[in-house]
Parts: C-alpha cells; sequence; structure tokens
C-alpha cells in the first residue's frame, strides 16, 4: 500500500463497502431488474463483506486512530466488527430464497444492508460524539427501509412505521444528551469528557447525570433493552423474516460495542453512576424477556422477548465494570449471533405449499417428519435456554461470574432466576416438536437455511472443544479498556 495511503488503513473496510455499497447501486441500476440479477448482487454484497473482515485482520495490529482519535481501530472494534460483518453476511444470505418466493428480492436490499453495516462499524470504532452519531444515522437510516421493505405487507409497513417513529424519538435524545455532554466538558472526545468527569464533585454535576441519561436511553433504544423495547416484537413479527434475522444480530453487535466503548472509555471516572442504570435495565430487560415470552404464539414474537432478555444477560458483564465482564460481554454477543442465525434459519425452513408459517403449535411432530432441522432446532434452543454442556451455557457462565466476582451478588440472582424462567419457553418449542401429534410436513429445508442451521447447531455443540483460543481473543479485546 502506498504510504500516502497506509494513513487509512484503520478506516479502509469501512471505504471499501461504502464504496462497494454505491459501485453495486450503479450495477443494480443499468442491469436488468430481475430476481436473478437481484441475487447475484446479494452474493456481491457478501463477497465485499468478506473482503472488507480480510482487510482489517490483514492490516489489524495494535491500536489504531484517525481524525484526531475520534475514529479507532483496536482489538475490541476487530471483534466486534467481524460479528457484525458475518451476522450481516448470514443474514443476507438467508435472504434470497425466501425474497424470492415473495417476489420481491431487489437489487436494494443488498446495498441497504451493506450501508448499515457501514455505519455499525463506524459505530463500533466511535470515539467522538459526532462519529457515534454519524455511525448510528448512518446504520437507522438503512434499517428503518429495511424494515418496511415488504411493501405489500401491511404488517411490515406498521413495523418500519414504528420502527422509524420511535427511533428519531431515541435519537433525538441521544442527540440531547451529547449536547449536554459538549456543554459540560467543551469537548466531543471520549478522553476529553473522561478527564472532566473525573473527581468526587464532578459525580454530582446535573448537565453531567442528565447527559450521561439521555446518551444511555438512546443506546438502550438500539439494543432493545427494558424500559425502550416497545419496538422490538412488533417490527421482529411484521417485518419480513430475513430481514428480522438481520435485526436480531449485527446491529445489535455494534450498538453493545458503542455502549460498552461510551461507558468505559468516556465515563471511567463515574462508574458508579452508570453501574446503576445498567443494573436497573439489565434486571429490567432479564425478567421482562423471561415472563413475557411464556404466553407467545407466534415464533417470531417469541424471538423478540428472548432477544430483550438475551441483552439483559449480556448487560449483566458491563455492570460488572471490570475486564472479565467486558470479556463476558463480548463471549455473549459472539455466541447469542451464532444461536440467533441458527434459530432464524429453521423459522424460514417453516413453510406449508409455499406459505410461510409461523405458530409455535406448526412445528408439531417436527421430529417425525424432518429429524434433522427438529435436532437442530432442539439444539438452539437448549443453548439458548443455557443448558449445559452446550456453548450457550458457556455464555451465561462467563456474565455471572464476573457480576459475582465485583459482587454484584443480587444481579446475578436475578439472572439465574431468569435463566429458569426462560427455559419454560425454550422447552416448549422442544416439547411441541417431539412429543405433540405430527402436522403436515414442511417442505424440504433449503440451501441456505440448512447450511446455517447446521453450522450454528454444530458450533453449539463442538465449539466447547475450541472455547479455549476463543475465549483467550475475548480477554485481548476487553484489555483495550483501562479498569
Amino acid at each position: 500500500m502506498p504510504e500516502s495511503l497506509a494513513i487509512y488503513a484503520p478506516i479502509l473496510p469501512e471505504m471499501i463497502l461504502a464504496i462497494g455499497a454505491m459501485a453495486l447501486l450503479m450495477y443494480g441500476v443499468f442491469r436488468p431488474e430481475t430476481q436473478d440479477e437481484a441475487v447475484t448482487v446479494g452474493w456481491m454484497a457478501i463477497a465485499l463483506l468478506a473482503v472488507a473482515g480480510g482487510v482489517m485482520l490483514y492490516y489489524g495490529e495494535g491500536s489504531q486512530s484517525l481524525f484526531e482519535g475520534s475514529f479507532v481501530n483496536d482489538d475490541f472494534a476487530r471483534f466486534m466488527k467481524v460479528l457484525a460483518l458475518g451476522g450481516s453476511a448470514f443474514a443476507l444470505m438467508l435472504a434470497f430464497d425466501d425474497f424470492r418466493d415473495l417476489k420481491i428480492m431487489k437489487f436494494e436490499y443488498p446495498v441497504l444492508v451493506l450501508l448499515a453495516t457501514t455505519g455499525m462499524m463506524v459505530m463500533i470504532s466511535a470515539r467522538d460524539l459526532i462519529a457515534l452519531y454519524i455511525g448510528l444515522e448512518l446504520q437507522s437510516l438503512a434499517l428503518y427501509v429495511v424494515a418496511a421493505y415488504r411493501r405489500d405487507s401491511l404488517r411490515a409497513s406498521e413495523a418500519g412505521l414504528k420502527y422509524f417513529v420511535l427511533g428519531a424519538l431515541s435519537s433525538g435524545m441521544l442527540l440531547y444528551g451529547a449536547s449536554l455532554l459538549y456543554g459540560f466538558s467543551g469537548s466531543t472526545d471520549f478522553q476529553v469528557i473522561a478527564n472532566a468527569a473525573k473527581g468526587a464533585e464532578v459525580a454530582t454535576n446535573l448537565w453531567l447525570i442528565f447527559g450521561l441519561v439521555f446518551l444511555m436511553v438512546g443506546l438502550a433504544f438500539k439494543i432493545s433493552a427494558v424500559p425502550f423495547h416497545m419496538w422490538t416484537p412488533d417490527v421482529y413479527e411484521g417485518s419480513a423474516t430475513p430481514v428480522t434475522a438481520f435485526f436480531a444480530t449485527a446491529p445489535k453487535v455494534a450498538a453493545m460495542a458503542l455502549l460498552v466503548r461510551v461507558t468505559l472509555d468516556a465515563f471511567p471516572g463515574i462508574a458508579v453512576k452508570w453501574q446503576q442504570i445498567i443494573t436497573f435495565v439489565a434486571i429490567a430487560s432479564m425478567l421482562l424477556g423471561a415472563f413475557a415470552a411464556i404466553g407467545q404464539n407466534n415464533i417470531k414474537r417469541l424471538m423478540a422477548y428472548s432477544s430483550i432478555a438475551n441483552i439483559g444477560f449480556a448487560l449483566v458483564g458491563l455492570a460488572a465494570n471490570s475486564v472479565e465482564g467486558t470479556q463476558g460481554v463480548i463471549i455473549y454477543m459472539a455466541i447469542y449471533v451464532v444461536m440467533t442465525l441458527g434459530t432464524f434459519a429453521c423459522i424460514l425452513s417453516m413453510r406449508r405449499n409455499e406459505v410461510a408459517v409461523e405458530e409455535i403449535s406448526e412445528l408439531s411432530g417436527l421430529a417425525r417428519t424432518n429429524l434433522p432441522m427438529a435436532f437442530a432446532l432442539m439444539i438452539l434452543m437448549f443453548s439458548l435456554a443455557g443448558i449445559p454442556p452446550l456453548v450457550g451455557f458457556f455464555a451465561k457462565y462467563y456474565v455471572f461470574l464476573a457480576a459475582i466476582n465485583a459482587g454484584l451478588y443480587p444481579l446475578a440472582v436475578v439472572g439465574v432466576v431468569a435463566s429458569v424462567v426462560g427455559a419454560y419457553y425454550y422447552l416448549r418449542v422442544i416439547k411441541v416438536m417431539f412429543f405433540d401429534e405430527a402436522d403436515e410436513p414442511f417442505q424440504p429445508v433449503r440451501f441456505a437455511p440448512g447450511l446455517v442451521m447446521g453450522i450454528s447447531a454444530i458450533l453449539m455443540v463442538v465449539g466447547v472443544v475450541g472455547l479455549g483460543p476463543f475465549v483467550d481473543a475475548a480477554m485481548a479485546a476487553a484489555q483495550t479498556f483501562r479498569f
């Protein structure tokens, strides 16, 4: 790479995605508007995501920063970006067959996914309030369109409208919080804010506290944490299933990474203040996600409440405010992405007579009509419930262990109770598949969903063997922050 361009190596993956999205947009405009051409654009988008990930890992070493420190590429950013890129690529792959059946496979969808992923990567690397907002809005604007992508569906249009209205509200609150923090510190840089927020007397400064709270509110909406979760069940149910799979994975990783970086980089001096907020949100999310999912009959709504609960579990690690807690968050989000992608691949395979079904009762007797799919979904449900020795158990183990080591015993106890309650609705799905009377069989599982559900289920079982290097990589990423 020429020396003049080498300084831009940290942001090269984002540039590849942004320029690639523009190129694919032009390609799509000037090519025949057919389903096959749209799928071709989709595979090109997946190739771009892979290239961006490869370039990031090739040029990534140590901590690199650009634009006077507002954009940083460190071990934590690289780890979370790999998760976001992987989640986007596999969620995009799941869309091809389903959108082709619905005759809505357009070249714009892969382009929107690329633009949203570009925003996610900027969010993950942001160390400045302006960079934070640019990344967040680039992601959000693409997601607003994607949520209502199925224009012929009233439910999808309603989901898109709800997400847009509530998303705009949350962005406004986040921006108001950022303005208060700028007024308090005189800068948008996280390091300057952190230096200004040190000292016992500063902890009582109302402008700082209000700014912190409003910023947290905006970010809590993006990760669908209670009490800012209200959009999640409706958007998950109303959007097309591949879109829901996308919403449930990559954007959650990016928003959680941003929340970790904001709290640990910008507010280490007032950790006691934000720990109280994170602890409350974690408890509320775990309990609401566990209890509200019990009465759900639609499997996509069940996964929405499961997602809320899982975000609560991940926040337990952040509340610990330690390197072990940050490691727990990273491990949890990585395992959550794999489990969620596999589960939505199974949901996409619930088709009869060319029509998708979403009721849990439709899984009746699946073990008698399609044992491999039933077995894969059973493993994923057990893993989501945190049953040992599956990898999902270790996700919860690391965040609870961090909470206990930090002395947050009540938080860990609530987490364990919520896990036990949540196990009920996961086991209910398994019971329906294996013990209820067999219903009419589903259509044969297609290649992409079959590949994703197979890889996810296998990783949940054999991933325990390779957990050591993965945990070490998560620890190296967590050590990016100073405690």
